[in-house]
């Protein structure tokens, strides 16, 4: 990864972009890309875009989320003990020992989800579940948490910070799906740099509320209205444990980006994508989808009169914990494609599959 690249993944993999809450995120992504567009723009609820030639009749979207799974705070009893309900997809069993912060109009404040010790319950084993896992802001009462700024409502994230593993790996809480924004923000970057004159506006989208039902980038397709649109996510790497691969497919980190086959997806575009792949010898992967890949894909492929959508996903280890993991191999090749697609792309390109009046 270069330099520039990987101080901005880290800056902005550090700041916290819980789901609904996104705009100190925002605020970093857009630190980096406004050098690099000619516009932007932030809608009602968050979504960052970044516009170039901002005045062409055909609209070309390239979209990732912003959002990172977290929590609420739901219920503080009288001893000062929190509990919590979710916000997005956050995972009851890998919470126990996790440290957290709280965020306040005070300001950020620290806790700890605290556990039973292994000796104490091994009679009973129980599984970490949304009625018996609890915050710890060390206070006594609920008084005393209130008094730090605590209520109901308040939402809560991990603290883990990114690491290299290997040189090999990026590991970070919330690759999913922000390295899909440092993707996007790249191609942003690569295009002026190599001052890459494009025959279509581009919006580059960095959308929120993903991680609840895809809500963010159903506001900006209906508000930028594109004629195509090219979603990148995260998927699973399934060659790690506990994967079946019969069920879930066979896609790997370090083998290059991964093009789904969906309903959702316009097979006119993916084959464009595919051939931009193959003559630029971009490794790739194929995944298929069972009615719906559940990303921002259906979102914009389905909105109003229909966008030609397309998703190019990245593998990733781990989802949903605070040590998910892709390959650095992946990451330069998922911007490669972008960007060489996007070099390639005529404007007014017509992706129907036939002319009816023929």
């Amino acid at each position: 990864m270069e330099k520039h690249l990987e101080e901005f993944a880290f800056n902005y993999l550090k700041t916290y972009s819980p789901t609904g809450f996104e705009a100190e995120g925002q605020k970093r992504w857009l630190d980096f890309i406004k050098p690099h567009v000619d516009d932007v723009m932030l809608d009602t609820y968050g979504t960052a875009v970044g516009i170039i030639n901002p005045n062409a009749d055909y609209k070309v979207v390239i979209e990732a989320h912003a959002d990172e799974i977290s929590w609420f705070v739901n219920y503080i009893t009288n001893d000062g003990m929190i509990y919590l309900i979710r916000n997005g997809g956050s995972d009851a069993v890998i919470a126990p020992s996790k440290r957290v912060v709280i965020h306040t109009e005070n300001g950020l404040v620290p806790a700890v989800f605290g556990w039973p010790a292994i000796h104490v319950r091994k009679d009973e084993n129980p599984m970490p579940n949304m009625k018996n896992i609890f915050l710890d802001c060390g206070c006594s009462s609920k008084d005393e948490v209130e008094k730090l700024g605590v209520h109901v409502g308040c939402v809560v994230t991990f603290t883990d910070e990114p690491m290299l593993l290997n040189n090999r790996y990026l590991v970070a809480r919330a690759l999913d799906n922000r390295i899909g924004g440092i993707m996007i923000a790249e191609v942003a970057r690569r295009l002026h740099q190599d001052n890459i004159k494009l025959p279509f506006t581009l919006y580059v989208v960095n959308s929120v509320q993903e991680e609840i039902g895809l809500r963010g980038a159903g506001m900006i397709a209906a508000n930028l209205q594109p004629d195509i649109a090219i979603i990148t996510d995260v998927c699973h790497d399934t060659s790690t444990p506990m994967y079946n691969k019969i069920l879930e497919g066979d896609t790997v980190c370090g083998k290059g980006a991964v093009l789904s086959v969906a309903p959702s997806v316009q097979n006119n575009l993916l084959r464009m994508i595919t051939k931009t792949a193959q003559e630029k010898q971009i490794p790739f992967q194929r995944k298929a989808a069972e009615r719906s890949t559940g990303t921002d894909t259906e979102s914009f492929a389905y909105m109003g009169k229909g966008i030609a959508s397309a998703l190019i996903s990245i593998p990733l280890r781990y989802m949903h914990t605070t040590v998910e993991a892709c390959h650095l191999e992946d990451i330069e090749n998922v911007i490669k494609l972008m960007y060489e697609f996007l070099v390639q792309l005529p404007a007014h390109h017509n992706f129907r599959y036939f002319d009816p009046k023929a």
